[in-house]
């Protein structure tokens, strides 16, 4: 019963460092554009059966008294997709998607992934791109090209988004609708169906059974960001109930380790 109870406290502290571990991420990206925060699941590992001796050595007889669990473990991770506050910037090149979807972007190694990240720059050859230097794509996952030079208008500021994602650029007395329509995606699972690569961006674990589809109930809004949904407070409150349990645990380890090696020490150690 002792090393028992030893190995669930153990296994309870591997699952905490976990969970602190997510908090932590969370915490750090409090500030991240189109960030989603994430949420761990946990299992449990399996449940021990717990008899009493009723009779002497020779005899054997037990009494079942019932089960204990033996700790617990990580078993998913969840991203919640709850819409995070838009920041108004007034730069037309940022853009949020209020809804469903994601930008879909390609790196420049050809990696495609899908972002609620809408701070977009414009390249020296007039590609919109990330901040971290991803090309943006249109709905037939072309990279967006907005030379708005090249068709007689002056700064960036003439741009328009509509909320559908088509692109115009617009002067006093001309308007201009670009060929190019910016793309945005969706997923049908996106609970456990997609992951976080880093950088806000996301991919299907397996594009046979959760493929990209068009999203339909969406506004993309112009001139504004989608802030964090992690919560600072809520995320600080996780940090120090982990903590707490972790402490409790972690004395509770070192109890039976003391008493353990009593035990040994004395040869009364019981199985």
């Amino acid at each position: 019963m002792l090393v028992r109870s030893f190995e669930s406290a153990a296994k309870g502290m591997l699952a905490l460092t976990e969970f602190l571990d997510n908090t932590a991420m969370n915490l750090a990206n409090v500030n991240t554009t189109g960030y989603k925060k994430s949420e761990l699941t946990f299992q449990n590992i399996y449940n021990a059966k717990v008899v009493e001796n009723t009779g002497t050595v020779l005899n054997g007889n037990t009494r079942n008294i019932g089960t204990l669990s033996m700790g617990s473990r990580a078993d998913k991770i969840h991203y919640d997709f709850a819409p995070g506050a838009l920041q108004r910037t007034d730069n037309p090149l940022d853009l949020a998607i209020e809804g469903d979807g994601f930008f879909k972007v390609q790196s420049q190694t050809g990696d495609v992934s899908y972002t609620r990240n809408g701070q977009f720059v414009l390249d020296s050859g007039s590609f919109l791109r990330t901040t971290e230097g991803d090309t943006v794509l249109d709905t037939e996952d072309r990279p967006i090209r907005v030379d708005f030079r090249e068709i007689g208008f002056d700064n960036i500021y003439k741009i328009t988004v509509t909320e559908k994602g088509n692109i115009e650029i617009n002067d006093r007395d001309k308007k201009t609708l670009l060929e190019q329509q910016i793309a945005v995606y969706d997923f049908q699972d996106k609970d456990t169906g997609i992951f976080n690569i880093g950088g806000s961006k996301y991919i299907s674990r397996d594009n046979d059974v959760n493929p990209p589809i068009n999203a339909e109930k969406f506004t993309i809004q112009q001139g504004m960001l989608e802030m964090s949904n992690s919560n600072v407070i809520k995320e600080m409150i996780n940090t120090i109930n982990i903590t707490r349990n972790y402490e409790t645990l972690q004395k509770h380890v070192k109890t039976s380790g003391q008493m353990l090696s009593q035990a040994i020490s004395t040869g009364r150690l019981k199985f």
